[in-house]
This record gives structure tokens, sequence and C-alpha cells, in this order.
């Protein structure tokens, strides 16, 4: 049975920075693809970042690139996901996904979700 639990979220002025993480069991963790989406109040879920199973590719949605950092170690069966520069705008609640590409941006094409892990960036 495949779990994702996210942890690392929680309130943080404008231009902080915080990083989550996400601990990943009942998969073979090294040969999977992971990714973070995010889902802002009244807003659709959407791609923040992901990450191949080798960790050697990795993608960005235009709103982060820049500013945030995706990484893995298969040592340790965890995925990060390192914010900085934190806006308003970035506030949502986070999930670390699981069962995808990293090249697919659709929540639907991704099989296994953590419960979330909520962010709050305030001005």
């Amino acid at each position: 049975q495949v779990q994702l639990v996210e942890s690392g979220g929680g309130s943080v002025q404008a231009g902080g920075s915080l990083r989550l993480s996400c601990a990943a069991s009942g998969l073979t963790f090294s040969g999977s693809a992971f990714g973070w989406f995010r889902q802002a109040p009244g807003k659709e879920r959407v791609l923040a970042a992901s990450i191949s199973w080798s960790g050697d590719n990795t993608r960005y949605a235009d709103a982060v690139e820049g500013r945030f950092t995706i990484s893995r170690d298969n040592g340790k069966n965890m995925v990060y996901l390192q914010m900085n520069s934190l806006k308003p705008e970035d506030t949502a609640i986070y999930y670390c996904a699981t069962g995808g590409s990293y090249l697919t941006r659709y929540p639907s094409s991704w099989n296994y979700w953590g419960q979330g892990t909520e962010v709050t960036v305030s001005s």
C-alpha cells in the first residue's frame, strides 16, 4: 500500500522560506517520479514541481520557477520542496503525489496522493 506523508507546512511572511517533506512507503521509491501539487482556496489543483525517478530531471510551473526547488533522497525515501521568496499567492495546500510521469502536469494522471500540508503566506 503506497503511503505519502507530507510535513513542513506552516505560516510565514512574504519573502520567507519553507521546506516541505514527503515521506514515501509501499513502493519502489527509486523507480518512481514524484510531484508537488498545490491547491489554493477555490482553485484547481495544479502542479508546482516534479522530479524524475533518478532526480536528474525536474519540471517547474512558471509561477514558482527560480524560487522553488524539488529534490529527492533515494536512500531515505524522501522528497522535498524548498520554497524561497514566498509570496501571498503561494498560499495553498501542498500535496505530494506519485504514480505518474514527471512530465505530466495533470492531477488525474497521478495515482497516489498524500493528505496535504497547508502553507499560508502573509503580506
